[in-house]
């Protein structure tokens, strides 16, 4: 059974060409349309980049609960969150990629927290079935077995 933790919403006047708020203000964009689907490629965001940024944003603090959980350190991470916006025959589908670099660990352990993170990420969740997402671990700061630092218990 699942329990309501947390409720937003944001509401878009103008559609890709118009603007994004939240009823807080803490949320106020302007959408422009990119310029390599027909738009003037203007000042303002779109749709992809906020996927992007959210995604990027819930994916890493899925793997630092991951983190917690098992008592693994490692340095400073970073997820870079890629969306393309692709056609197909029916219409439109997301192209989704996240690239992670997770520093102070081996290659196997950095996996492994990618692989749960995406198990856990409400992101990564609701995409299943829909959106092929590639995770793709980066090489930087990786580290070769037996020289991580593994948490200690306290």
């Amino acid at each position: 059974m699942s329990k309501t933790l947390f409720t937003t919403q944001a509401t878009a006047h103008g559609g890709r060409a118009g603007y994004i708020e939240t009823p807080d203000h803490h949320l106020g964009v302007k959408l422009s349309v990119p310029q390599e689907i027909g738009g003037d490629g203007g000042v303002g965001t779109n749709p992809e980049q906020l996927l992007a940024a959210g995604y990027a944003a819930c994916f890493q603090s899925a793997i630092g609960a991951i983190a917690r959980r098992e008592k693994i350190s490692f340095g400073s991470s970073r997820v870079t969150g890629v969306v393309g916006l692709m056609r197909d025959d029916l219409g439109y589908v997301l192209d989704v990629e996240l690239r992670v670099v997770l520093p102070d660990l081996t290659r196997e352990r950095a996996q492994y927290m990618i692989d749960e993170a995406h198990k856990l990420c409400p992101f990564s969740r609701a995409l299943q079935g829909n959106v092929d997402v590639r995770l793709v671990l980066e090489d930087e700061g990786l580290v070769e077995e037996g020289q991580e630092q593994l948490q200690q218990q306290a």
